[in-house]
């Protein structure tokens, strides 16, 4: 499974309190479905099926695993 970090969100072109949102939106996304791991406030990865979930699109994070 593939995990986002905020600073990922931000590095592709999502400003950093919109990033803040989508990893919080995405927490909840995985709370509904019984990931209880996901209450945790100061956990910042989630899944990017969650994200994408969210945004209504695919997102491709391989470029940014390669820059890091």
């Amino acid at each position: 499974m593939q995990t986002i970090t905020k600073q990922e969100l931000i590095d592709l072109g999502f400003g950093p309190s919109q990033s803040a949102d989508i990893i919080r939106k995405a927490k909840y996304v995985m709370l509904n479905r019984g990931f209880t791991y996901y209450s945790s406030r100061r956990l910042g990865r989630v899944p990017v099926s969650a994200v994408e979930e969210i945004l209504g699109f695919s997102i491709n994070i391989e470029g940014l695993k390669d820059n890091a």
